[in-house]
């Protein structure tokens, strides 16, 4: 199904929904189909948004780990089983904290030199990840005012064209025009609104697993560089 076909699937749920429920809803597929062409566009900036918004919430869930838990771990495993068995630790354990560790332990062996800089390489990778979408979060969050915007040009262009056509100005005339106007320009302010919630919330989640990450890195080159004074 091509992706105008899912906006429309997406507006056929939502009137059925209205004319069951009504209320909200039903004044919502009213303004919606007030505001003109320029409504489908920015409805399809929240569909998208909204889906890589929860697609980014799911997967920071997923990389969420308690690193404190987790560094006294792998801690536990090099003292008893020394690298290799710290190594199989953070193989099995999910989440960015471990496979940057686990990057690192593998270039142990040739020094800490080597593992911090696999650790530092491997982090910006394992950033890059987490940040992956958040770009076209960013840019619906800009679009659908934008459009909104359009929107409201294109409402008083209408609106002047009635004027001009009647000769004479009342509010009979522009109220459509002005109508399409303010419509789009609503909707598209709420689409920014309620996705750039969902940005902010996920940049704070962001940040949170990558200072993780830096801390744990710390204690990891710590606690290598312990094993290696030992022997």
């Amino acid at each position: 199904m091509d992706l105008s076909g899912v906006i429309s699937s997406f507006y056929n749920i939502i009137a059925q929904t209205t004319n069951e429920g009504g209320g909200a809803l039903n004044w919502l597929t009213e303004k919606f189909e007030a505001g003109g062409g320029f409504m489908w566009p920015i409805l399809f900036c929240l569909v998208l948004g909204l889906a890589f918004s929860f697609e980014r919430l799911w997967t920071l869930m997923r990389s969420k780990t308690n690193t404190k838990k987790f560094i006294v771990q792998v801690k536990r495993s090099l003292d008893d089983g020394g690298i290799e068995q710290a190594k199989d630790l953070c193989s099995n354990t999910r989440g960015p904290v471990a496979s940057v560790f686990h990057a690192g332990l593998l270039r142990a062996d040739e020094g800490l030199e080597a593992a911090e800089k696999a650790i530092i390489a491997y982090g910006g990778i394992e950033m890059s990840f987490l940040e992956r979408g958040m770009i076209w979060i960013s840019t619906f969050i800009t679009i659908a005012p934008m459009l909104g915007f359009t929107g409201t040009v294109q409402g008083m262009i209408e609106a002047f064209d009635a004027i001009k056509e009647a000769a004479q100005i009342s509010p009979a005339i522009v109220a459509d025009g002005i109508a399409v106007a303010l419509l789009t320009t609503l909707f598209g302010l709420v689409v920014a609104i309620i996705l750039q919630v969902f940005y902010n919330f996920l940049v704070s989640r962001i940040d949170r697993l990558v200072g993780d990450m830096e801390e744990a890195s710390i204690e990891l080159i710590d606690a290598l560089y312990e094993i290696k004074t030992k022997k």
